[in-house]
């Protein structure tokens, strides 16, 4: 994001690198650029050394309960890590045939729900109004949206937290903003829930986020316009890659991510991904659950590497050769 950025941008970044002195644990400046960004109040923001580290917090304080916290059988894989490093007890929900997330099937007793919207690895979204009908049957505990992908195409919930005291979103400045080196990520919700996070971070890791990051955030979360185009701009190479891979025969599941989930009928994904990366290129293969085994997670990367996929894959799916 910085390197590629433009002149007054980097030099937005230097000045407030150099106006700040020792990390402020409250993280003031970042916290009111996010809450400018999303027209929230400043209370309303919680921020943290990557989405994980919020995550985190956000399973010990607010998803320990008797009842199990409900997710995804196919979703983020951290999620059941939390719940054994903190001791939550959870349940797994599938996915339906199609590989989306009903929330008809989360509308029973649970101690908090958490799903990424869209979900991961599938890249398929969640939409709004039936989010909104999933909180508005669940008003007795947490609802977690996990975005850390919203970015690229899907609806954001962060206005319904206005109107929902349950409702926390989590996002991440790793994905959208290129800024994983960083490890910045922030919770938007109402201010007990924050309250909760706060509590928990500062009784057990006090540790705030370190000058360059919260200066360097600051900056990235104010450059609307550029962020904007940047994540157009993978939407548009994430579309012409679905026609390519489509048009080879391949079945693509509909995604607002920055990566898409395709399967060639008939043919193993681990073959088909052991031979890519034969020629450097590397996808994502997941052997578990089974019903997943034939995908490849592809993430977007440039047109040209996009078109040098496909031409691989064409060679990989309808010759012999296969070197």
């Amino acid at each position: 994001f910085f390197f590629q950025a433009e002149d007054g941008i980097r030099d937005k970044l230097v000045t407030g690198v150099q106006t700040c002195a020792l990390p402020i644990s409250a993280s003031d400046k970042l916290r009111a650029a996010i809450a400018r960004r999303h027209g929230v109040a400043h209370d309303c923001v919680f921020v943290g050394n990557g989405s994980d580290e919020v995550l985190a917090h956000v399973f010990m304080a607010l998803l320990k309960h008797d009842a199990p916290v409900l997710f995804p059988d196919i979703t983020y894989s951290f999620y059941p890590v939390y719940c054994a490093l903190h001791g939550v007890t959870y349940e797994t929900v599938p996915l339906t045939d199609e590989f989306a997330i009903d929330v008809n099937d989360y509308l029973k007793p649970n101690g908090g729900i958490i799903f990424p919207n869209p979900n991961a690895p599938t890249g398929r979204e969640v939409p709004q109004a039936d989010i909104e009908r999933l909180l508005q049957a669940n008003p007795g505990s947490v609802v977690v949206v996990d975005e850390a992908y919203v970015a690229f195409g899907g609806t954001s919930c962060v206005p319904l937290t206005s109107k929902y005291p349950q409702l926390l979103v989590t996002h991440t400045l790793s994905k959208s903003h290129a800024l994983a080196g960083l490890r910045v990520g922030y919770a938007i919700g109402q201010p007990a829930l924050i309250e909760g996070l706060n509590r928990v971070k500062d009784s057990f890791n006090s540790y705030p986020l370190d000058r360059f990051a919260q200066a360097g955030a600051a900056v990235a979360v104010e450059e609307e316009a550029y962020f904007n185009e940047l994540c157009r701009k993978v939407a548009r190479t994430r579309e012409r890659l679905t026609g390519q891979l489509k048009e080879l025969g391949f079945e693509v599941l509909p995604s607002v991510a920055n990566f898409v989930f395709a399967r060639f009928p008939g043919r193993d994904g681990a073959e088909i991904a052991a031979k890519l990366r034969e020629r450097s290129i590397i996808v994502r293969h997941f052997r578990n659950p089974p019903r997943v085994s034939p995908y490849l997670r592809i993430t977007i990367g440039t047109d040209e590497q996009c078109a040098g996929l496909a031409d691989a894959l064409q060679e990989i799916v309808y010759t012999n050769k296969n070197k």
